[in-house]
């Protein structure tokens, strides 16, 4: 089932959208985007996706605040390529982090650089509580999330960072890893209307065609989306 899949999913329109997505680079970022105001790390991480063959295309947005989707994540390996992404632009993506990793001065300070958020679950009872509250404060925020928990096969994603952007009254922006085109690829800007029933089907057809690392752990809506593709 998994190499039909995968036979399948590489003939769906990913390597088409790719010849007509325009490749990014941190020139383009507008000057709303949350940025990293690092000069020399793009010069070397740009460096290292031309040596690997990948690259970033798509669009973002000139906005402060977004939640991103980072997927599909099914593999260690994704990091390697996703991480120089992002320094190559500029662009600073924020993901959560426990607060106890913060209590180390050096550390915190690496972290923070990173953009690593310290998250205290007890705060009001609710991590996403915590979350919409930073969105609240008003300042450049671009939120990564992992929809699939996990790099496992799962059934389904979790839904928390729809209610995120909900709550935050921010957009969902998702971005796709592609080994078949060795690609980074931001893609439409999502607008939740609150009806996730109507929204999520919007976000999951933005990945058909995506090929993962390891493509038998690609989640079941992911699936379903390649599956449903003639």
């Amino acid at each position: 089932m998994t190499s039909k899949f995968f036979n399948r999913a590489k003939k769906i329109s990913a390597t088409e959208r790719s010849k007509i997505l325009p490749k990014l680079s941190k020139k383009q970022l507008g000057g709303h985007v949350p940025r990293r105001g690092n000069k020399v790390a793009p010069m070397i991480a740009s460096a290292m996706l031309k040596a690997s063959g990948w690259r970033t295309v798509g669009e973002i947005p000139d906005i402060p605040q977004a939640v991103v989707l980072a997927l599909p994540h099914t593999s260690n390996v994704d990091g390697v390529y996703a991480i120089p992404s992002l320094f190559a632009l500029d662009l600073k993506i924020s993901i959560m982090g426990k607060h106890t990793l913060f209590k180390v001065p050096l550390f915190a300070q690496l972290l923070s650089w990173m953009g690593v958020i310290p998250i205290d679950r007890g705060n009001k009872g609710s991590v996403l509580q915590a979350s919409i509250d930073k969105f609240k404060t008003g300042e450049p925020l671009f939120l990564g999330l992992a929809p699939e928990g996990t790099r496992q096969y799962t059934e389904s994603w979790k839904t928390g960072f729809y209610y995120l952007a909900v709550g935050a009254g921010v957009p969902i922006l998702p971005v796709a890893m592609d080994y078949n085109t060795k690609e980074i690829r931001f893609m439409t800007l999502v607008h939740p209307t609150g009806d996730i029933e109507t929204d999520l089907p919007k976000i999951y057809k933005q990945y058909q065609g995506v090929i993962p690392k390891h493509p038998e752990r690609l989640s079941q809506p992911l699936q379903d989306i390649n599956n449903s593709a003639k």
